[in-house]
């Protein structure tokens, strides 16, 4: 089954030995995987937040919110998607390339995922393309307001530490 018509942009990544994308449209940024800090979630896939410019946000898993089994690759990206509520990041093991595909050669599989939009044959290889608002749908929402509170009682206890060995 064919979902459009168009040539579209994909922001192509591997997570393990698979290649996924994300249309382009739904990514606002690329960023180098930083550790997140780890706040309590009752979904396995939310690995913390992040700080970015001054905003604190939500990062997640995304072999673990796809059912895959851990990547045994270190992750080295954060891309930052827009899934409608502000940015949320998710953990990649890599950023490939930008892909430009005619999207009516995007196939949906019958038994994929609500997060799957389909699967398009790009050469030999096959891309999965993700949709980032499905990927993130069941995800229960941080509460961010206790997230920041938390990182800056993190910070204020670091440099109280700082200074007492000081």
């Amino acid at each position: 089954m064919s979902i459009a018509t168009d040539p579209q942009q994909l922001v192509a990544f591997t997570f393990g030995a698979e290649e996924y994308a994300l249309p382009i449209e739904q990514v606002q940024e690329i960023i180098r995987y930083t550790e997140p800090r780890s706040v309590a979630a009752s979904q396995a896939a939310v690995r913390g937040v992040i700080a970015l410019r001054g905003a604190i946000v939500p990062v997640h898993d995304v072999g673990q919110r796809l059912g895959l089994p851990p990547s045994k690759d270190e992750p080295t990206k954060i891309i930052m998607i827009d899934a409608g509520e502000g940015p949320v990041g998710i953990v990649v093991d890599d950023v490939t390339e930008v892909l430009t595909v005619d999207i009516s050669k995007v196939d949906r599989p019958r038994a994929a995922s609500p997060a799957v939009a389909g699967v398009v044959r790009v050469g030999q290889r096959l891309v999965v393309l993700l949709d980032a608002v499905a990927l993130l749908r069941d995800d229960t929402q941080i509460d961010l307001d206790a997230a920041a509170e938390a990182a800056a009682s993190s910070q204020v206890v670091e440099a109280e530490t700082a200074a007492v060995l000081a």
